[in-house]
């Protein structure tokens, strides 16, 4: 299917040999009384016929965000106004992932604690010694279940953590579709810098147009509720 440029900087779609309801958009028998699709009477609405004589086409692409801002919802476009997610939904949603960490991570911690304990016995290591293999190993498991839970739930067909689903949030790229893993790596690490600079990198996600934080910017993503 193609469209050629018409107002608003959109295009209409060319309709060869074809009809079309005007009110959804899709193929109708020709010479039908209703729109099987969504019901309307083809007599009250205008039909859209094939001619298109003469007319450049090009590939039907995806509205983006931008466009969505700029000229509002193509009227053949199923694409809805984009809503995003803001600073304090987007706050409840890391709250609710670092209890499920937790709750994966804490366990796995004291296990290991206590392997290291029994380790430090047996080796004889230094009581300090083993406080400080204990505190890096916890903190490397930390950092690295963070990591793969946020970038393999970012990157899957969810498209969101368990906290972002709850919320009704997902995160994509600038045309609204799915990131990929390292994308959503690239993401999740540039949080660090979001937090080291005073936390103005997450309240940006508050102030800018797209709710976009420090880290939505460096990593080209958007935080969006789902429709």
């Amino acid at each position: 299917m193609f469209y050629i440029g018409g107002d608003h900087g959109y295009s209409a779609r060319i309709m060869a040999a074809k009809t079309f309801c005007r009110e959804c958009g899709q193929e109708v028998d020709e010479g039908a009384a209703f729109c099987v699709h969504c019901g309307a009477r083809l007599e009250a609405v205008s039909v859209l016929s094939a001619d298109a004589a003469g007319a450049t086409a090009a590939p039907l692409t995806r509205q983006t965000p931008e466009d969505l801002s700029r000229y509002g919802p193509h009227p053949f476009s199923t694409d809805m106004p984009v809503h995003y997610g803001g600073f304090w939904v987007r706050l409840a949603a890391v709250l609710i992932d670092a209890i499920v960490i937790d709750i994966v991570v804490l366990p796995l911690a004291f296990l290991l604690g206590g392997m290291i304990a029994v380790a430090s016995v047996a080796t004889r290591m230094p009581a300090g010694g083993a406080q400080i293999v204990g505190m890096v190993v916890g903190f490397g498991l930390g950092v690295f279940a963070a990591w793969i839970y946020e970038a393999a739930m970012e990157s899957s067909a969810k498209r969101a953590t368990l906290g972002k689903m709850i919320l009704g949030l997902q995160v994509t790229d600038m045309n609204g579709d799915r990131i990929c893993f390292l994308r959503a790596t690239a993401r999740h690490f540039a949080k660090y810098l979001s937090g080291l600079s005073l936390l103005i990198g997450y309240i940006m996600a508050g102030l800018s147009e797209r709710k976009q934080a420090l880290h939505d910017r460096m990593a080209n993503t958007l935080v969006t509720y789902r429709r």
